[in-house]
């Protein structure tokens, strides 16, 4: 007798969980190591630094971009045979990337890289969620999370050791390895699920959507560089609203849409995706200036710099599980509320960073950070994910991951925008150079205006989170005894 689906993932579950596990990792990984050779291939390939910070731009700027299409035909065709030939496709363009004689041909393949990538790591979350039943949901997201933490941390130490003994050429030939290991798991243990019915991928639809959010992305991140009122500029962001308006009306009119727009009707889902959105985009605008505290105004060495970087994606990766498995036990709304309690207090404790302050100082100040954001993201995914049907997860699977890279860089945008500006405002007619160069209480008073910026976000999210739970089932059903 054949095995149903739900028993075949049952039974294989951590054997999923480590062919999914090891693809987002290696993703992970990719993201953190590239980083550390950049000063390498602008030797190597004797070339400046505007045209070298596209070898991480190419990648993430093409993978947000498709996310979304790639988690619709994973609904349409199947999650198996899109994460498999994501897989051989990341693996073979990381072999080509390292092999690239030159800068031009090293861009191609991060594109390739990035398309992989896209289909390897788009549908994880949602194959994660599909594999897991409810009640150990916010457990397996919370060790995916972790995951995800493990491979940002070993990818800037395992990069340094291959560059400082080996060459930058070695960072692209780790993968493929590794990328061969979540074939085989997937290949084994998956059950390959095929959508009913006859379904049509909505070309109108990814085109706007790619076009607006592409724009939106290069305005975000050459807005600072340029000048947001540049008319190049102010033209992307045209062009970004014109085309994301072209999106929303397509999806309300056509039959299959690439974006279920009824989704966003649904309150849970909604808000705890703004939710989301939020707590990214404060992590990524302070994790961005963190280096330049670290390195102009302690003074540390490179290498100590390094590892206290990896402080905030320690304790989100020690949180995130224990907080998913909380939140299968007590509910996601009060764990997720306490991670942004946290993480709000974190952006108080930032807010109080000096020129004297000691590395344990630093890492007290950092570490409710990261506590905060793992606390918060293990639940808020299982809630994102548990709000929506199976024939969905892929798509909505794409969008928290674009909500993810889209919210750090719009913190990047916007607080190091503000970072800047308050820097100038604080060193006046003193400041001749480079903002970074601006005297040490110019700088901290600005990283202050900052954290408090940031924090007051938080506490737009955290208002949303209490009036989740004021509007919860439990609430209400007290209401109900006691009007009786």
């Amino acid at each position: 007798m054949a095995k149903s689906t739900e028993q075949l993932f049952a039974e294989r579950k951590w054997h999923i969980f480590a062919a999914l596990g090891s693809g987002i990792f290696l993703a992970s990984f990719d993201g953190g190591v590239v980083r550390v050779v950049l000063p390498a291939l602008v030797t190597e390939f004797d070339i400046d630094f505007a045209l070298v910070q596209w070898v991480v731009l190419s990648f993430s700027l093409t993978q947000t971009a498709i996310m979304l299409g790639v988690g619709r035909l994973g609904d349409m065709v199947g999650k198996k045979p899109i994460f498999l030939g994501g897989t051989i496709a990341f693996a073979v363009s990381s072999v080509l990337a390292g092999l690239a004689p030159n800068i031009e041909l090293l861009l191609f393949f991060r594109v390739l890289q990035a398309i992989g990538g896209a289909f390897a790591t788009a549908l994880s979350m949602g194959l994660v969620t599909e594999t897991f039943p409810a009640s150990e949901r916010g457990k397996a997201l919370g060790l995916f999370s972790a995951t995800v933490s493990v491979g940002g941390i070993a990818g800037p130490i395992l990069g340094g050791i291959l560059l400082e003994y080996l060459s930058w050429r070695w960072i692209f030939f780790v993968g493929p390895p590794v990328g061969c290991i979540s074939f085989i798991l997937a290949w084994r243990y998956l059950p390959g699920i095929h959508p009913a019915g006859r379904q049509e991928f909505d070309w109108l639809g990814f085109q706007t959507f790619f076009t607006g959010l592409l724009s939106l992305m290069l305005f975000l991140t050459f807005g600072e560089r340029i000048g947001f009122k540049s008319p190049a500029m102010l033209s992307l962001l045209a062009l970004s609203l014109l085309m994301l308006a072209l999106f929303i009306r397509t999806e309300l009119k056509v039959n299959q849409p690439l974006l279920d727009m009824s989704l966003f009707l649904n309150a849970l889902f909604s808000l705890n995706l703004s939710m989301r959105l939020i707590s990214f985009i404060v992590t990524g605008g302070i994790t961005l200036l963190l280096p330049f505290y670290l390195s102009n105004l302690l003074k540390l060495d490179p290498t100590v710099v390094g590892l206290l970087l990896t402080t905030t994606m320690v304790f989100f990766g020690l949180a995130s599980p224990i907080a998913g498995t909380l939140s299968d036990r007590f509910g996601y709304r009060l764990i997720a509320t306490a991670g942004l309690v946290i993480l709000a207090f974190g952006c108080y404790t930032v807010s109080t960073l000096t020129a004297e302050t000691s590395i344990f100082g630093y890492v007290l100040r950092v570490l409710p950070l990261g506590l905060g954001l793992g606390i918060f993201q293990s639940p808020n995914n299982s809630a994102v994910m548990g709000s929506v049907p199976r024939e969905r997860l892929g798509v909505v699977s794409g969008v928290n991951v674009i909500c993810r890279t889209l919210g750090n860089t719009s913190g990047v945008a916007a607080l190091g925008a503000l970072w800047a500006s308050r820097v100038y405002a604080y060193a006046g007619q003193t400041l001749t150079g480079d903002v970074t160069q601006a005297a040490a209480a110019a700088q901290t008073a600005a990283l202050r205006d900052v954290a408090f910026g940031a924090m007051a976000l938080v506490v737009v999210a955290l208002g949303m989170s209490v009036w989740g739970i004021l509007r919860g089932p439990a609430v209400r059903q007290f209401r109900i005894r006691v009007q009786q």
